[in-house]
């Protein structure tokens, strides 16, 4: 055999191994979408991967039995808020905190990652009572500002201070010799070549935005103020029973912007991830 013969082989074996591997992890997904096209009694009959009888009126119940359409935009909205604040906040501070020296900047990064050791049901009670007493329950101000503000923003905080960390030092002197304050060398040097590192934060604070419902479930109790994690829940008939058709159908529905972030950005992620370690 050639070397070219040798080289295809060996990318056709890899290649099928990995197929083979992926089945355990496509399958569940390729079974909730299939079921959301079946009915409730042939989702629990005989297994089968392609629905007998496509009922497409699934996707359509799916925003009759409730304001799923708006339940969706809050969804959408609030991890896109999230999501630039967290940005414009978390590459701040890990630029100061990479960057600048000041009285406390050890001490003040050990409480930041000290914060995420809590776990997220200790504060929840807490925080319930803070933003009833500003008048924030039942609106979607709590579902932006505690993840922001959370140990969320302090992971996306640590993960921009650990990037910034591995710039070189002489990129920013060249700036400062040609005139930039620090606000210049942050937003013309190291933001721009933080790409790898923005784009890991805004996938993660945007599938942890998305996903998220122990807040939602706390904070909201109008229906029109729901977001989708609480919506798939409320999909029951009046015996409480879960409505399985729609519940699939509006979970494949809830998952299309997650997998188009993802194809958007896998890569930058996965060279984040990488870069992030060279300096501590």
């Amino acid at each position: 055999m050639t070397q070219r013969q040798i080289q295809i082989l060996y990318r056709t074996c890899w290649t099928t191994a990995l197929l083979i591997a992926a089945i355990p992890f496509v399958f569940p997904f390729v079974w909730m979408v299939s079921a959301g096209f079946k009915s409730v009694t042939e989702i629990f009959g005989a297994p089968t991967l392609i629905p007998r009888v496509w009922r497409w009126q699934n996707f359509v119940e799916v925003f009759t039995y409730q304001p799923f359409a708006r339940q969706y935009f809050n969804s959408l909205y609030i991890a896109i808020v999230v999501t630039a604040f967290t940005l414009a906040i978390s590459s701040l501070a890990g630029y100061a905190l990479a960057r600048m020296r000041f009285a406390g900047a050890g001490l003040l990064m050990l409480f930041l990652i000290s914060a995420l050791m809590v776990p997220e049901e200790v504060t929840i009670i807490p925080n319930f009572f803070l933003m009833r007493w500003f008048g924030l329950v039942d609106t979607h101000w709590p579902l932006i500002l505690l993840p922001t503000f959370g140990p969320h923003g302090v992971m996306a905080t640590f993960l921009m201070r650990q990037y910034f960390l591995a710039l070189p030092k002489e990129l920013e002197e060249a700036g400062k010799m040609d005139g930039l304050s620090r606000f210049g060398v942050w937003w013309k040097i190291a933001l721009p070549m933080a790409r790898p590192a923005l784009a890991a934060v805004s996938i993660i604070t945007f599938l942890f935005s998305w996903n998220l419902f122990l807040e939602p479930l706390i904070f909201l109790s109008s229906l029109d103020m729901f977001t989708l994690p609480l919506a798939l829940s409320n999909f029951n008939d009046s015996y409480g029973l879960p409505l399985w058709n729609l519940q699939l159908a509006a979970t494949s529905l809830a998952v299309v912007p997650i997998l188009i972030v993802y194809l958007i950005a896998q890569r930058q992620i996965i060279e984040s991830f990488a870069l992030s370690g060279v300096k501590g």
